[in-house]
């Protein structure tokens, strides 16, 4: 079961956690105004990944976003006493903020609009840094890529898109079923179908993440990992339970 991961979600809007319905900002939850502290439960609970995302950095709010930087920091402060990891995605339009990540000790920065509008930034980064460091996040409404933290749609065959940025290197892709995301309604598995194709993807699912099928039917498919957000946060899904479920299914 070590190929299957949960990455628990911190989703940062101007230095507090939140969790959004739909990627809509004006339907906001605020969980915690201590983003440390609740990446040290989660790795408290036995979490060996946390998915981090900047939302200020995808809305294209610059100060808010390196607001949300100073606490990716303390995040990683903690990381140590656990042997933890985490990945960093939203407002990565450049080469160089995702340098300043991974300088700063982020394992694994994931790139969403950039790898639309110009993926041959990304290939770059995947020469650069190795595929492992690396993820590419597929954000879908109704079948379309979305970009600019969810509020455009890119007019393009997202299949063909990919799979030439599988041919580059890269191997993690993040696959969000925006019109699932926050709302605690399951999650979609067959929105991955066509990315599992390409057997040298991993793939993870996001989006209505909420019950313990969900992660039983993401294994059995094949797939990497599940993102888990607002049902952590909740209480719909106990972090403990759902490990132990991963770590003796199958």
């Amino acid at each position: 079961m070590s190929d299957f991961t949960i990455f628990p979600a911190i989703d940062l809007r101007d230095g507090k956690v939140v969790r959004l319905e739909l990627g809509d900002p004006t339907r906001q939850t605020i969980f915690s105004e201590d983003p440390a502290e609740v990446a040290y439960r989660f790795f408290r609970s036995g979490a060996k990944w946390l998915h981090v995302i900047n939302l200020d950095g995808a809305f294209g709010d610059e100060r808010r976003a390196r607001k949300n930087e100073t606490a990716i920091a303390r995040i990683l402060e903690i990381t140590p006493e656990f042997g933890g990891k985490i990945q960093v995605g939203g407002g990565l339009r450049s080469m160089k903020a995702s340098e300043r990540l991974l300088a700063m000790g982020v394992n694994r920065v994931i790139f969403g609009t950039l790898a639309v509008e110009q993926p041959q930034q990304v290939t770059g980064c995947i020469r650069q840094w190795g595929s492992e460091r690396i993820a590419v996040s597929v954000d879908l409404r109704a079948g379309k890529i979305q970009t600019h933290g969810w509020q455009q749609s890119a007019q393009m065959e997202p299949g063909e898109w990919l799979y030439r940025l599988a041919d580059e290197g890269l191997r993690w892709v993040m696959v969000t079923d925006v019109e699932r995301d926050g709302m605690l309604s399951g999650a979609n598995p067959e929105v991955t179908l066509w990315v599992r194709q390409d057997k040298r993807l991993k793939v993870v699912l996001a989006g209505g993440v909420s019950r313990l099928v969900d992660i039983q039917v993401a294994h059995r498919s094949g797939l990497a990992g599940v993102i888990i957000g607002r049902a952590l946060y909740s209480g719909e899904l106990n972090l403990p339970e759902v490990l132990k479920e991963v770590t003796h299914a199958g």
